[in-house]
């Protein structure tokens, strides 16, 4: 049977119809899909805080921490045996040099100093007898120096127990605050045993063990600042006494002493953080430290530019407090982060939602040094 051409063309339009249709449904969809992923991909600006660098007052500094030490401090030790009749002091009373501090029993000093003077009376008369019988030679030379030598012994003698008696009032060898007690009325006490400690408070010395690179920066008579944990709030004002410049080979050290004027506010025994000021730039463009990048090589900064993040290689100085100086790489006025800098890279698009204005936060940064 033959197939009729004309049948046979008329099934093969509505299929072909279909088939265009989905091919236009698939072409629409692709379109919207490409127009709906299009704003998705636009980069977005990452937020960030910044900071105008501006000049202020940098300070170069050495910080370190250690305790306060007592100008001078003496054990008083009982320098006889007896028993102790009365004491003259309690802890925390200020004494001078050479006060009695301590009365011990004198009946037995006493004593032995008496017998001895009448030997030393007996042997000076005679002394005299033999000089007279010496001059009309009636008396041997000999005999005559024998006596001249027991007399010079027995006065030495003397003097020693003089010396033994005095020894029983306890005084004190140095000034300053009773910081122990160890005996009571009553008590006997050996020879030779501690029986008091008195501290010398009038100045205190506070001793760092500085690294070897700053050998040649710290010097005598370089001004000092101090923070002690007891007495927070408050900052005391010291000097560099003394600078001892021999390096200790085990711990590359050296030995820097600062004083302080002791009072009722600091006491021996204080642990003290210690900041040793040797020099200062007045007019110097400073950033805070925060700005700085975390990365290993030269220190950077990122500075908007354009609304963008460039990563500025700089040259730092001074580091005081929260702040760097800025020696080379900036210039006064230009905005620098210091929050959001992790997302960051160099040409990323930023929104600045922290800074202040250049002018603003340079005049706010000038007052701040001004006034340290």
């Amino acid at each position: 049977m033959l197939s009729n051409p004309g049948i046979s063309g008329r099934r093969r339009w509505p299929a072909l119809l279909l088939l265009a249709g989905v091919v236009a449904l698939a072409g629409c969809d692709r379109e919207g899909g490409e127009a709906a992923a299009g704003p998705e991909e636009e980069t977005q600006a990452v937020p960030v805080e910044t900071v105008a660098a501006a000049r202020r007052t940098v300070a170069a500094s050495y910080t370190g921490t250690a305790s306060l030490e007592p100008l001078a401090e003496s054990q008083v030790v009982a320098k006889t045996s007896g028993v102790a009749l009365e004491v003259l002091v309690e802890e925390g009373q200020t004494v001078r040099a050479g006060q009695t501090l301590v009365r011990l029993d004198p009946d037995r000093a006493r004593l032995n100093l008496a017998q001895i003077e009448a030997q030393m009376r007996k042997l000076e008369n005679n002394f005299r007898r033999s000089e007279q019988l010496a001059s009309q030679q009636l008396v041997s030379a000999g005999e005559h120096d024998q006596l001249r030598y027991d007399l010079e012994n027995a006065r030495a003698a003397y003097r020693l127990a003089a010396l033994e008696l005095s020894y029983t009032n306890v005084t004190a060898p140095i000034s300053g605050v009773i910081a122990s007690r160890s005996i009571k009325t009553g008590n006997f006490v050996q020879i030779n045993t501690p029986i008091l400690r008195i501290v010398d408070n009038s100045r205190l010395e506070a001793t760092l063990n500085v690294p070897e690179r700053e050998l040649a920066t710290l010097k005598a008579g370089q001004p000092v600042s101090m923070r002690v944990d007891a007495l927070p709030g408050t900052t005391f004002e010291g000097r560099v006494d003394r600078v001892a410049p021999v390096v200790d080979a085990g711990s590359g050290t050296f030995r820097v002493i600062c004083a302080f004027e002791g009072g009722e506010s600091l006491q021996p025994g204080m642990f003290g953080r210690i900041s040793i000021d040797y020099d200062q730039r007045k007019d110097a463009l400073a950033v805070p430290r925060v700005a700085l990048l975390d990365d290993e090589g030269d220190a950077a900064v990122y500075v908007i530019r354009e609304d963008k993040a460039v990563r500025t290689t700089v040259t730092t100085g001074y580091e005081d407090g929260a702040f760097v100086e800025i020696r080379e790489g900036l210039e006064p006025g230009d905005q620098v982060v210091t929050a959001g800098k992790v997302a960051l890279r160099d040409g990323t698009e930023v929104q600045v939602i922290g800074g202040a204005p250049a002018a603003t936060a340079t005049a706010a940064a000038r007052a701040d040094g001004d006034s340290r």
